[in-house]
């Protein structure tokens, strides 16, 4: 049996090949949502991305043969381990061929790192924050994937059933949720009205002018999410120099009529409460661009998407309400604003983001919709 050989990404041609082996291992797959290539090697360059003011990582090569067959990241965030007390590395953009040696061999590069660096587990697929794709999918192969998610062949939890000492850490569900398709259920429109009146809150329709500078919408959706998701698991806080960054880099190109702000009027300066960031899945366009590359025609695809709407799936990127603001009833005023826009775009239905599988609030909000729990994946731990 020939042995796997591990080599540390040392320069640009190393991790150029780091990035294109998902696109060999995945090409021609109907369910997988390639990224950009130029948004990889953005998120992976430690001089580009703006989470490694707090972490640090390193990325892995697996060669059998002589033959590319795996990658993993090594990632340490210390911004989470502090805010948890949990000192852990996690392994992230792990592809690999089906085999049990290399998949072996991989998670022992991140496990070492960890060790040399002295954390005392190891958890993931996890990214450098909540903001990048996590969880091994698990359930739900056959679905359409998202770009703001990680999809994968059968084979790899199956393969990490095999390895010795790792164990469920965490569960995340994903839901297809259905738009009607005319009007809305009767009872959630009462609520939603009832909510607004009640509590003076407001959906008002934002400017593309409003959502850039210090303080345009963009500051203050990401701040809601910040203060939103504090608590989740594997979340840890954004710092301004990501939230400029994302805002800049993600904003800009989506359409204003699919993002809801929720403010409260009683408030001097109409606080924004609850956010909800919607776009039309690019999974189709992004699978027609070669190798991740927009050039020569990929962009053609990834415009008629955004720009045309060409697609009949909504994705729901990011959905956050303070949590005050969640038991007066104020996620329902998000979709009470959004459905008449998905209808409008002719979308029959939208992929959730991933939520904690006990997370029974977030779940409640489609109890109103025809859905369904179509996707599973997990994050796994062990002890080093």
């Amino acid at each position: 049996m020939a042995s796997v050989e591990i080599k540390r990404v040392a320069n640009r041609k190393d991790l150029e090949a780091f990035i294109e082996l998902h696109y060999d291992l995945y090409e021609g797959n109907q369910y997988d949502a390639p990224n950009l290539f130029s948004d990889e090697l953005k998120t992976l360059s430690k001089d580009k991305n703006a989470a490694f003011e707090f972490c640090e990582a390193e990325y892995f090569l697996a060669y059998k043969d002589g033959k590319l067959v795996g990658r993993v990241a090594a990632i340490i965030n210390h911004r989470y381990n502090e805010q948890w007390q949990r000192p852990a590395v996690r392994f992230g953009w792990i592809d690999l061929v089906n085999d049990e040696e290399v998949m072996r061999a991989l998670l022992k590069a991140v496990e070492d790192y960890g060790r040399e660096k002295g954390m005392k587990e190891i958890i993931g697929p996890l990214g450098f924050t909540d903001m990048d794709p996590e969880g091994m999918l698990t359930a739900g192969f056959d679905q359409l994937g998202t770009m703001a998610t990680i999809y994968n062949y059968e084979y790899y939890p199956q393969l990490m059933e095999k390895m010795e000492g790792y164990e469920k850490d965490n569960d995340y569900v994903e839901y297809k949720v259905f738009v009607p398709k005319e009007g809305m259920p009767e009872k959630f429109r009462k609520i939603s009205e009832m909510v607004m009146k009640r509590y003076n809150l407001h959906c008002p329709q934002i400017k593309r002018s409003q959502v850039f500078g210090p303080d345009g919408y963009g500051q203050k959706i990401f701040q809601v999410i910040n203060k939103t998701f504090a608590n989740l698991y594997g979340y840890s806080q954004m710092t301004q120099k990501q939230i400029d960054e994302y805002v800049k880099e993600y904003l800009k190109f989506a359409s204003m009529d699919m993002i809801c702000v929720i403010e409260d009027w009683n408030t001097p300066n109409h606080d924004v409460v609850g956010i909800g960031i919607s776009i039309p899945s690019l999974t189709k366009a992004l699978q027609k661009c070669r190798k991740g590359r927009l050039l020569p025609f990929g962009w053609w695809h990834v415009l008629k998407a955004l720009k045309f709407k060409k697609t009949d799936v909504v994705d729901c990127l990011l959905i956050g309400v303070l949590p005050e603001y969640r038991t007066k009833g104020a996620n329902a005023l998000l979709f009470y604003h959004l459905i008449p826009v998905y209808q409008k775009y002719g979308f029959l239905w939208g992929e959730t983001h991933v939520h904690m599988e006990d997370n029974t609030a977030v779940q409640s909000q489609w109890m109103y919709y025809e859905h369904e729990q179509h996707k599973r994946r997990r994050c796994f731990k062990k002890q080093l």
